[in-house]
């Protein structure tokens, strides 16, 4: 049993590999985060997968419902983050405190990995890691699951928020050239010949798709790939730029791209925002849209 006094050194990156979760799932350092779900096609429910979870998840998980566990859920914007309170309060149900390494993962190309990777990180905690490959890969190895579902003992999780990771509508139709607004939707739905109400893409945003970064395998992409996909969009990881803001459909998927450069040029994508309310509310707000592809 490791001693509980000592500071458990977490690998460098946003990602942790299954072989280092498989070292640490009776580390009471570390709690697992499943957050398995769908994102809805526009105008449906929102899918959570607590039956997969039930029928088996990696050793030691909890379960996080991603539309409700840390989510305003009474903002009339959907897919808000909690806040303060409300999200200390949820992270502490689940066993987490101000040392805690937080481990998330998804079976959905680590869209709501990323998403609680991007939460934990705007409250002020970056002991926060998505697991490579997520609930697919670690079946494909072989790894050991479970269907008991954990019972940790409540701990005290200071939030922290670092309101700079969150942008609102005002700030994003406000801001000035020097911010790269990224668009993590599929390059249909950025061009506006997806399944939108309203079709299109914020007036000078690029569109860096979170299927071009994780592949159905779970796994994130080479780093060369990586590079590619970011260099078509103008964001060279050598060279990123000083101020990047993340959208999406509504704030979930928004997170991705962020891992994938926080990957490739470390400190970036963790200093870069997400405008939560992302299409769903921009489109809905009068602003100017654009069309056609990035």
């Amino acid at each position: 049993m490791p001693n509980e006094t000592q500071t458990l050194d977490v690998p460098e990156g946003p990602f942790v590999s299954g072989t280092w979760l498989e070292q640490h799932l009776d580390d009471p350092r570390v709690r697992i985060l499943d957050t398995r779900g769908r994102v809805p096609a526009p105008g449906d429910a929102p899918i959570s997968l607590r039956s997969a979870f039930d029928d088996g998840h990696v050793p030691g998980a909890s379960f996080v419902t991603w539309n409700v566990d840390f989510i305003a859920v009474d903002d009339p914007v959907a897919n808000q983050l909690a806040d303060p309170e409300r999200f200390a309060a949820a992270a502490s149900r689940l066993g987490i405190d101000d040392d805690t390494i937080v481990v998330t993962y998804d079976d959905y190309h680590s869209v709501f990995a990323a998403r609680l990777w991007w939460a934990f990180r705007a409250m002020g905690h970056d002991r926060v890691r998505v697991l490579d490959g997520g609930w697919t890969a670690w079946l494909a190895d072989g790894r050991p699951t479970s269907t008991a579902d954990a019972t940790p003992e409540p701990a005290t999780f200071t939030a922290r928020p670092r309101a700079e990771l969150r942008w609102t509508l005002d700030q994003v139709a406000q801001r000035d050239d020097e911010v790269v607004l990224l668009d993590a939707r599929s390059r249909a739905r950025f061009a506006g010949t997806g399944n939108d109400p309203v079709g299109g893409h914020i007036p000078g945003a690029v569109n860096v798709p979170y299927t071009e970064l994780v592949g159905d395998d779970g796994l994130v992409r080479a780093r060369e790939e990586l590079t590619k996909v970011l260099r078509r969009a103008g964001i060279d990881p050598e060279d990123p730029p000083a101020r990047i803001v993340a959208s999406c459909g509504s704030g979930i998927s928004a997170s991705v791209p962020l891992l994938a450069l926080e990957l490739l040029a470390p400190g970036a994508g963790a200093r870069a925002a997400v405008y939560d309310g992302s299409w769903s509310e921009w489109s809905k707000s009068g602003n100017a849209v654009e069309t056609g592809p990035g």
